[in-house]
Formats: structure tokens, sequence, C-alpha cells
């Protein structure tokens, strides 16, 4: 057995430790790896124009670490996931899209923009992953002129007269992507379709996101023969996820295009929605797109990490079957971000010094995302009610078994631990992550 910590009262990050024994134990872990749930399909994180231009003022020995501290199999992260905006997002340097304004034929669409820093970044994780990434594609806005408010921004409806050429626009940034050589895994119906914003948005009511897939998206790209691309729907926070999915998915015209649901964590950790949604729709599945720390930049908290690692086994335990975090890197004001919506990232870049700096929501994602890999199976894993403790198990295809438990609190807690046949007692100090590999 292999047993990994990160602790914030030491300088251990990802470090390989000792069982501590002759400790008291005073919480019961059980794992029973003969009762398995969903299948994980992997980690990763957001190539916006925000991060990519981020990455690329770095040096090139930076921009290689970078990769390497997430792509690489074995000394990085392991991410083989990623998610791109449809054109601009508020991670964009400005509002742009790919066509020229009223173009109703998309005669003039061109993505030559993302050629400059996203899909070079992509290449480049793509090469250090020694794999094709699954992309996760999703727009925050139609262009201006296909939207009842003439705006990217602030909202409005897609308006009707323009579906179908909505729908055509997916298609034809799938087919150039796959130009460059970017497969697309799938494309999300809108990013925030509840949510209206100052930055890149667009209001979709329930109903209207099931009328637009059923017919439009989901005919528009099975005629193109991209129905290998997977559709994902609602793409937002978890408190309205069961009653916005469950409209979607109860029309059997629609639910045939619809591969599964995204979430986001902002709002609400309502972990036991997602449960609710995965009973009332069990072979449709559930996987988390978005999330990150507000406010800008967060380098010194340890918070941070613990919400990714709260939020990591809250959302596996109740059948996600992988995680996105939002950007990849940001620089040290949290941006750039054109309407000044700064935010944390894992891996934050000092410009002007050329530093890249890891934060705790690095270090927690590792206890993962590098021994979860895609194909695993969760695991059943019963543990005592404790305010502060947290964990879950997976079992990979290799047969090996991946228990990662963390300890929010400040006390050290004795934990007795049963994994199948395997018994063993481990001290787990306060404020830390732990991951055992069996």
């Amino acid at each position: 057995m292999k047993i990994i910590r990160t602790e914030k009262q030491t300088n251990s990050r990802l470090t390989e430790v000792m069982l501590k024994e002759g400790i008291e134990a005073n919480i019961e872990l059980k794992v029973n790896s003969q009762i398995d749930y969903q299948t994980h399909i992997g980690f990763g994180g957001a190539f916006t124009e925000a991060a990519a231009t981020t990455f690329y003022n770095m040096s090139e020995a930076s921009q290689n670490k970078i990769i390497k501290k997430y792509f690489d199999p074995v000394e990085g992260l392991g991410y083989t996931m990623g998610r791109v905006s449809i054109h601009s997002c508020d991670f964009s340097l400005e509002n742009y899209t790919y066509v020229e304004e009223g173009d109703q034929t998309l005669e003039t669409f061109d993505i030559s923009r993302e050629k400059k820093w996203v899909l070079p970044m992509i290449s480049a994780a793509e090469k250090t992953a020694g794999t094709k990434l699954k992309i996760l594609a999703s727009p925050w806005s139609p262009p201006a002129y296909m939207k009842t408010n003439g705006n990217m921004n602030h909202g409005g409806s897609l308006l009707p007269d323009y579906e179908s050429l909505w729908a055509a626009y997916y298609v034809k940034y799938i087919q150039k992507m796959k130009e460059e050589g970017i497969g697309i895994w799938g494309i999300s119906v809108q990013n925030e379709p509840a949510a209206v914003q100052v930055w890149d948005s667009c209001i979709y009511s329930a109903e209207e996101e099931r009328n637009f897939v059923k017919n439009h998206l989901g005919p528009t790209l099975e005629k193109a023969n991209l129905q290998h691309v997977n559709v994902v729907i609602w793409d937002h926070n978890r408190d309205l996820i069961v009653e916005r999915a469950d409209t979607v998915l109860s029309d059997e015209d629609a639910r045939k295009y619809v591969w599964g649901t995204g979430n986001h964590w902002y709002v609400s950790e309502a972990f036991e929605n997602l449960e609710k949604l995965h009973k009332l729709h069990p072979d449709k599945h559930i996987l988390f797109t978005e999330g990150c720390q507000e406010g800008g930049p967060h380098p010194d908290s340890w918070e941070t990490g613990e919400r990714y690692g709260r939020n990591i086994i809250g959302d596996f335990n109740h059948f996600s079957e992988g995680w996105l975090d939002w950007n990849l890197v940001l620089n040290e004001q949290g941006g750039p971000n054109h309407v000044g919506n700064y935010c944390d990232a894992p891996i934050l870049c000092y410009e002007e010094k050329d530093y890249v700096h890891l934060n705790s929501s690095y270090y927690y994602i590792g206890h993962f995302s590098k021994y979860i890999r895609p194909g695993a199976k969760r695991i059943h894993l019963q543990l005592d009610t404790c305010d502060s403790v947290y964990a879950t198990a997976f079992k990979n295809e290799d047969g090996s078994k991946v228990l990662v438990l963390m300890n929010e609190g400040e006390q050290v807690q004795g934990i007795n631990f049963k994994v199948d046949e395997d018994r063993f007692v481990d001290s787990v100090p306060g404020r830390s992550i732990t991951t055992y590999l069996i």
C-alpha cells in the first residue's frame, strides 16, 4: 500500500508517507469493491482565451512546466479532458464570434482567432498527455444579431428565427476544429442558461432548451453525421439541476439526443440533487463542467483546496462521472477577463517575474486525478458520520483500489479502515487530504 498526503501544517504536498501505528481510532471506514457504481471518465480544465494568452506570456520553460504539471500522466495531474468556449466567454479578451455581424448563411465562419493561442495550447497538452483529450465545447452566447437583446452580454434569448442557424453554427465549429486536428467530444447547449450575466450570456427556460435540442440541435448534428458528439444539457448549478434536466430528459424526442447533464458548484453544495437526477434517469450521465474560486486570486488560501476536495468527493459519491475545472491558468490579477470578473485558478502565473505558483487547489485535485484513472469504477464506501471527514473510493481497471480521505477539521482523526479484507489504522492530520493506493 502507498499513502500520499497533502497537509496544511507541513511541507507535505502529494508526498508519500507511512502509516502511524498505535493510534486510537474513533471513526470506522469500510470499502466493499464488490459493489460498484458509475464509471469515471476523467479530469481536466478549461482552455479559455484568458488561460491561453497567460500561458503564452510566460517563458518557454514555464510553459513546459505548466503543461507537464497538468497533463503528464506520471509527473503531473494526468488530465485527459478539457473545456473550450465556442467563441467568447467572460474569460476572453473581448466579445467575439466566428462570423460577420448579420451573416445569414455562416459563409464567413472562421475560427482563425483560436489558432493564435487556444489551439496551440491544446496541442501541447495532448502531446504531453500522450492521448487525444476529451474536449467539451460550450457557448456563452449566440452572436448578438441572433438574440432578443441584440447584445452578447446581459442575457437575452435566442430569437426563434435563428434556432436552425444557431444549431448549424455548432456543426461548423465542430467541423472546423476537426480540420485543425482537435476533436470535440461533446457540446453543451448553453453555459449557465438561467443566469443573466454582465458578460456573454443567454437565457433558456427548461422548455426552450428541450425544444431546441429535439427540434434543431439534435437533428442538425445527426444530419451532419455528428451524432457521436455528446450533447450535455443544463451546464449550470446543482440547486435547480433536477427539475431543469428532468424537463428535457422526460421528453422522448429530446432525450434520445442527450448524453447527460452538466453541473457547476456555484450557489449550492446540494450533492444529493445529482443522485436524485440519477435515480430519475439512470441511463443518462452526470458531469461536473465548471467550478472555480471567485473574487480574484487566492494564492495563500488553504480553504480553496478544501472546497475542491469537498466538492469532488460530494459529486463522485452522488454519481458524477468526471470533473472539469475552470481556467487552467490565470495571471496574478485573476484574469484577463473582459468585464473584470476576476477569479482564481489552481496555477497562477506571475508574468513579470515569470513565476509559476501552485495553489492548494492544484494539490487537492491531484489526490484524485493522478490515481483515479479513466475507466475506474466507484466502489461502495461506508463512513461513520463526522462533520469534518469525507471520503470516496474507486477501483481502477488494473484492479488497484484508490481511497481518498479528507479531514477538513483542525483535529487529528484516528481512522479504522477495512478495505475488503485489508485492515489498517491511520492517524489523519487536521486540514489534510490523503490518498491510499491498495
